[in-house]
């Protein structure tokens, strides 16, 4: 694979270019009880900047804010040659229902405060964050479109919605005229790799490019849970808060535990780590345009922006693929079965290319 953060590509059906690993800004700050301080950020944005990394991922909430405030700090010297990626709908102001959620008055308060803590007049790429079940599709189209028209965002996005609405979604947007969705981020790692099922495939067939999020399960893919971790109270005793709330989601299980084994002696038998190998399985994914990475120290990047150099041999890739595989459940394994395609196709031969 041997990639390098300035072999741009194109983000779905749109023309902008962006790296094939993104920088992941939720650690930008220490509101959260992880993180890194204002210098410790700098350094990470600098590092990911000078080796040519130029998309730059954050939200209106991380941190409090702090993400964006100093992404906008750190950014203002080179701007116009970064991507910066932001998302509305979590809520801003506790207390103040209508300071979340995915509707116009959201929408718009939203933007207009990460605006000013991004200390910038547009958004590169706007994502609606997390979906609500409330707003009709119809508002949120028309109050993205409207923003794209006022120069304030230029491409539109989704992060953690179901396929089916989104497919819905891109679908108005062609037939009304509408500014299309180009990107998806979800969650999509080793571990859970249910985005195969509809998410992926929709992607790709409707033309958004997908920048998963969490691409070394909160840290397991890493190695750094055992056994002695499979209870969120073991994991908890004398570690970091961060590595007790992943346990506490659940996330040190049996399962999730021997599939880390596994990437383990992948990156033994490579010369890796294993955040390399974990890293480096989600960029071969055709359908992954640039998985996001997070990093508190500079170590912890350099490790990262590595897997760029991971190359596989097709009986490890088929290891990784075995030990992670999950059911797609129906109707994926019924079409798939040989009785579905013969009795569809007959002895009809068809290739298929995608």
């Amino acid at each position: 694979m041997s990639l390098t953060l300035d072999t741009y590509r194109l983000l779905g059906r749109s023309g902008l270019r962006v790296s094939p690993l993104a920088l992941g800004t939720a650690t930008f700050g220490i509101e959260w009880g992880w993180g890194a301080e204002k210098d410790d950020a700098r350094k990470l944005f600098d590092l990911y900047v000078e080796r040519g990394g130029n998309f730059i991922d954050t939200a209106s909430t991380y941190t409090n804010g702090s993400s964006e405030r100093m992404l906008g700090e750190f950014a203002r010297d080179n701007r116009d040659s970064l991507v910066l990626a932001t998302k509305y709908t979590t809520l801003r102001r506790p207390g103040d229902p209508n300071s979340g959620g995915s509707h116009r008055k959201s929408l718009f308060a939203s933007v207009e405060a990460s605006l000013r803590q991004l200390n910038t007049d547009y958004i590169d790429l706007l994502y609606l964050h997390v979906w609500d079940f409330t707003t009709p599709v119809a508002e949120i189209l028309r109050g993205m479109d409207d923003l794209v028209r006022q120069g304030k965002v230029l491409y539109v996005a989704m992060s953690n919605a179901p396929a089916w609405e989104i497919s819905r979604m891109q679908a108005i947007a062609d037939l009304r005229g509408w500014s299309p969705l180009v990107g998806l981020q979800i969650e999509y790692n080793l571990i859970n790799r249910a985005a195969e099922r509809d998410l992926i495939p929709m992607a790709r067939a409707l033309g958004l490019g997908v920048t998963p999020y969490s691409p070394l399960a909160g840290g397991v893919l890493t190695g750094k849970y055992s056994r002695d971790d499979l209870t969120a109270a073991n994991a908890g005793s004398g570690e970091s808060i961060r590595k007790s709330f992943n346990a506490g989601l659940g996330m040190v299980t049996e399962r999730n535990l021997a599939i880390a084994d596994v990437v383990q002696e992948v990156a033994t038998e490579l010369g890796r780590t294993s955040a390399q190998v974990g890293l480096a399985w989600t960029l071969q994914n055709p359908g992954v345009t640039a998985p996001i990475i997070g990093a508190r120290t500079l170590e912890q990047l350099e490790v990262n922006l590595a897997a760029l150099e991971v190359d596989f041999t097709a009986a490890q890739v088929a290891r990784l693929d075995e030990a992670s595989a999950i059911e797609l459940g129906y109707p994926h394994d019924l079409l798939a079965s040989d009785h579905i395609r013969t009795v569809t196709n007959g002895d009809l031969k068809i290739e298929t290319r995608s």
